[in-house]
Order: structure tokens, then sequence, then C-alpha cells
């Protein structure tokens, strides 16, 4: 990795700013700032700047995306001990104009909040712990330390968190010795083992959480809106809760209404009818599936012992309306019952066609060798071991040369 630096007063640390922009106020969208480094790595270009507005990775929440200047931010992490923005561009002025994506940041504002409410109320209200929060791009998740959880133990969760936030908590973000956290009662994950500062960043919500945590987060629990918890699957020995919060709630209601029209139509259902009548015709489906597979042993079963009764060492069909899985069967069915035998089974019309050739095992012919000319002669490609070689054809005239091809072999 190598890197040239552009300094300010001679700074090269951006930790020289004791409070970035985006933990001083997360409703910042824009700030003008110098940049004291500029890099690649590995290929990527990247700048460290004096403030930053620009969110890194980290905590479970993702980081913001924008521009500064006209250069996307691709990417925002820690290096170092230093903010890294990771650009589409290299950056070549000294001082810089960052913009962030606001409704991303928004949206991992009230996600990130709804996951503190979460796990406050989790564990205050019914004694379910947090383990571990992950905030995705559709939805996010909380792992609990509870073995499972029933949609009774959901809706109450969730009741209790969407009474919370209609009452409009204030947020607020404050500063506290580490040596108070037992005092104030902080909830808290374990510190890093590298935590070297004797101050926490705390995030209250007011009456309900005090949290150590350096995201984003929004003003008033209001902001919100609303949280709908939308399933659950176990995770090491306890349960993935998994949620949406604020304008992920309205947009996955709009989806799923418009899916529910979509399917009415398709099934000509009403919305409550919708589950028996799709596993109804599921069931249906893979009777009919059933069906359809014996159908082809029988069929293929009748055309094994037709071709083996012929006397010609080498046999052919071929068959407009059959498909892989047929000629599939019928070769292996043939090749057990007729050991003596070689055959070209082929399917399709015009120049969409199948093929697959078969061969006994006291037949002298070796596929390996023998199938991709075959495959040449038909316009095709294909592939196989042991007995039988298959692939797709687009010149049926080249049938009658494969069958010679097949009888030249035969007679060696």
């Amino acid at each position: 990795m190598s890197a040239s630096a552009l300094t300010v007063n001679g700074l090269l640390d951006c930790r020289a700013v004791t409070q970035f922009a985006y933990e001083r106020d997360a409703y910042l969208k824009e700030l003008d700032t110098e940049v004291l480094e500029v890099g690649d790595d590995e290929g990527r270009p990247y700048a460290v700047t004096a403030d930053t507005v620009f969110y890194p990775e980290g905590g479970g929440q993702p980081a913001d995306r924008g521009t500064m200047d006209d250069v996307e931010v691709t990417g925002v992490v820690w290096v170092e001990g230093v903010v890294r923005h990771m650009l589409s561009a290299p950056l070549s002025s000294a001082r810089v104009h960052q913009r962030i994506d606001w409704s991303r940041r928004f949206d991992h504002m009230q996600q990130h909040t709804a996951q503190h409410m979460l796990t406050a109320l989790a564990l205050a209200r019914f004694g379910w712990p947090t383990t571990a929060f992950h905030l995705g791009p559709r939805q996010c998740d909380i792992e609990l330390n509870i073995p499972d959880l029933s949609r009774e133990d959901l809706d109450n969760l969730e009741r209790a968190v969407n009474e919370e936030i209609r009452a409009a908590r204030p947020v607020t973000v404050r500063y506290e010795k580490t040596s108070r956290m037992e005092e104030l009662g902080i909830r808290s994950r374990i510190l890093p083992q590298d935590f070297a500062s004797d101050e926490l960043r705390l995030i209250e919500i007011e009456g309900v959480d005090l949290n150590t945590c350096g995201g984003t987060h929004v003003r008033s629990t209001a902001e919100i809106g609303a949280v709908a918890l939308i399933g659950v699957e176990p995770m090491r020995g306890g349960t993935r809760v998994f949620f949406v919060a604020g304008d992920r709630v309205c947009r996955r209601l709009v989806e799923h209404e418009l899916r529910n029209a979509r399917l009415r139509s398709i099934l000509d259902s009403a919305d409550d009818d919708l589950p028996d009548v799709i596993e109804f015709r599921i069931t249906k489906e893979k009777q009919l599936a059933r069906d359809r597979r014996r159908l082809i042993e029988n069929l293929a079963e009748e055309a094994a012992g037709s071709l083996a009764s012929r006397q010609d060492p080498v046999v052919a069909r071929h068959w407009e309306d059959r498909d892989m899985e047929f000629l599939q069967k019928l070769g292996r069915r043939l090749v057990v019952i007729a050991p003596t035998k070689v055959a070209l089974l082929t399917a399709g019309a015009g120049d969409d066609g199948l093929f697959v050739v078969a061969a006994g095992t006291d037949v002298a012919v070796d596929l390996a060798v023998v199938g991709p000319e075959v495959a040449r002669m038909m316009g095709g490609r294909g592939g196989g071991t042991g007995q039988l070689f298959q692939g797709r054809a687009s010149k049926p005239a080249g049938r009658r040369d494969a069958i010679a091809l097949l009888r030249a072999h035969v007679k060696k």
C-alpha cells in the first residue's frame, strides 16, 4: 500500500477531532473539511479527512454512502485509528465538500434506534438478553439468548416496543466516565480489550434504556414510526428475531399488498384463502409430478423393449415431443436388457434437439471417443460417463451420419 500525504497545520491524525461530525449531529448531511491523507489500498483510492460526516462501519451498523466533491464514497472504515473513506476515484483537492446519502443514513438511524428499544424491552420486560445485532439492507435482526419464541411472545414484545415508540421518548447522546457504568446502570456489551478511553458515548432513550453505542440515532422514538417483528430462526442455541422499522414497515406493507394482488389475480382467490389455495395447488402439482414420472418410466420401458427386439446391433429412434429425462431413462433401461446394442436416441423439432448415445457393456464402443464425434455431427455438444453420453443438437440432419459412425465402431 502506498500513500501520499496532504497535511493541514502539520497534522496527519484525524483523531485531533475529539468527536466527528456524525457523532456530534446525526442529522448533519453535509460538511466542508480538509483532506489529511490520500492513498491507494490494493487498487482502491481512499482519503482521510480532518473531520467527517460519514459514519464508518461498526457496531452492527453499515457505513454511510455519499460523495466527496463529485467523487463517490463507496465505503467508510476504521484503519489504524483513522477513518478511511474508500472512493470511486482519487481526490485531487486539499479541501472537500462531503455529502451523505441521507435516505440511507436516516433508515439506519431508524433501524438502529429500534434495535435499542427491542433489546432493552426484551431484557427488562421478558428477561431475554440480546447477544448480537445485524442491520441488513432489507431486514434487521437481533439474537436473543432464549431457545425459542412463540408467535404470542413476538406479539407481546412487538406491542411493548410500539407502545414506547408512540410515547415519543427523547433519544439523546451523553458522555460518562467508564468508572460510572455500574452506578448508572448502563446496559453495555463487553468493551473491547483495546478500549483505552476513560469516557463512554451513551445513547439514552428516556425511561427505557441507557446504552454504550457509537452509532447514529433518531432524536425521538416517534421518528421510528413503528416496528414489525417478521420472523424467527434458531441460532447458536438462541433465537434470531428478524424485524423492520420505520419507513421499511410501510415499504414492506406495500410490497406485500402488490404481491397479494398479483396472487389474487393468478389464483382467483381472496387474501384469506390464498394459503389454502396455494397449498392445494402444490399438493396437486406433486401428485402430477409423481404420475408423470411413472408414465415416463412406463413409456421408457416399452420403448426399450421395442428397440431391444430389433436384430440390428445399432438402433435409433426419434421423438418430437420427448425430453431429456425420457431419453436418459430409456437409455439406462436399454443397456440393461440389451447389453449387446448401441442406441442413438433423439428428441425435439428443428434446430432445438436433444440426443443420448447408450452403449451396452458387451459392445466395444468407447463413448468418451465416439460421444463427442456424434455431438459434432449433430451440431451440438455434450458429456457423459459410463454407458451414456448426452447433449444438445442443432443439426437433425446429422443423425444419419451419426448412426453410420456408430455402425462403423461396432464393426471394428
